[in-house]
């Protein structure tokens, strides 16, 4: 069934909300609090990669507020278990006798803050595999479904820092976005002096709720996708894999069908903040960069002259062209439905 114009806007107006209340919570953040609703909305996990004290909790925190959602939080360390972050069985009198009866998490929850994930051990980190992917955790042999909606949002300093651990590369395949925290330029960090106190929250009043929330990701999934995006997606992720493209020649491993769903997803979501009915090309190179920069291993050779993975994605997003001129005509004549 298609949208309705006028429900389209409606939305977006709600989002619109949600966008103003984060942005009082995070100063001089716009971006960063733009890509995060997108990331919401698709229905996906992400990860805020930035010096300490730069705001990434205090995004997290008051997601929680604005949406009224279910929230735990985990400080990552190098001594958690898994058994820490999943559950486990603990041994207790029932009407039975003693057995062992299973005790949830910090992972169930609506919304889940796993703060300074990379501090943790590749063990700890690999338990929010299957959390992450399929809403659920497997403790010995028994499956436990999560709540919905669930998202994980994990914070980590980078790695360069001491006392850090790479995440693995299948972990990083499933957060949707991967989104860089800028530090704030003076005009911002004198705002922040003057209306904040060290060690006081900012206080915010709710904007809606998990149910209001998973009524929105629901119309991002009945956002049209232009067979002709759905073309420049497919190439796009393509042209991460060597020698589809001559940026490509730094590129280790390419990115997965995941990534190309994911930009689906993301570009969807941006659309309905836009108050569109369609995705177009701007709204998948808007967030081409934070779905694919996590997702590509850079040859040494790169690494060594100074290349990153955002620069790499970059160079694609700008050698790839929108327009696949070997597309059958049908597709071509639907391509200017696409451009804005």
């Amino acid at each position: 069934m298609a949208l309705d114009e006028s429900v389209i806007q409606e939305r977006a107006k709600e989002i619109g909300k949600l966008r103003d209340a984060l942005n009082t919570i995070l100063y001089g953040q716009e971006t960063l609090v733009e890509l995060t609703i997108t990331g919401l909305l698709a229905r996906g996990h992400m990860l805020l990669e930035g010096l300490p004290g730069l705001g990434k909790t205090e995004l997290v925190k008051g997601l929680s507020k604005a949406l009224q959602l279910v929230t735990k939080r985990v400080q990552f360390t190098p001594d958690l278990l898994p058994g820490d972050i999943t559950g486990n069985p603990v041994l207790q009198e029932t009407e039975k006798g003693r057995e062992f009866v299973f005790q949830p998490g910090p992972l169930f929850a609506n919304l889940v803050l796993a703060d300074e994930i990379n501090r943790a051990s590749p063990k700890t980190q690999s338990a929010l595999l299957e959390a992450m992917q399929e809403r659920r955790v497997t403790v010995l042999g028994e499956t436990h479904t999560l709540p919905h909606p669930f998202f994980v949002l994990a914070t980590q300093n980078p790695i360069e820092l001491e006392g850090t651990y790479p995440l693995p590369e299948a972990q990083l395949d499933r957060f949707l976005f991967k989104l860089e925290v800028p530090r704030n330029n003076a005009a911002t960090l004198e705002r922040i002096v003057s209306q904040r106190e060290l060690g006081v929250e900012p206080e915010l009043e709710p904007v809606m709720d998990g149910e209001a929330l998973e009524s929105l990701m629901e119309t991002v999934r009945q956002i049209y996708l232009p067979d002709v995006v759905a073309n420049y997606i497919a190439r796009l992720v393509d042209a991460t894999h060597s020698g589809q493209s001559k940026t490509a020649e730094g590129i280790k491993f390419g990115a997965s069908p995941r990534a190309a769903l994911s930009l689906a997803s993301a570009a969807k979501a941006r659309a309905l903040m836009a108050g569109r009915i369609n995705a177009s090309f701007e709204d998948v190179k808007s967030v081409a960069v934070p779905v694919i920069q996590h997702r590509i291993i850079l040859e040494y050779n790169a690494r060594i002259d100074g290349k990153t993975n955002r620069q790499i994605v970059e160079s694609l997003i700008a050698e790839v062209p929108t327009q696949d001129f070997n597309t059958p005509s049908t597709l071509k004549q639907t391509a200017a439905a696409a451009t804005n």
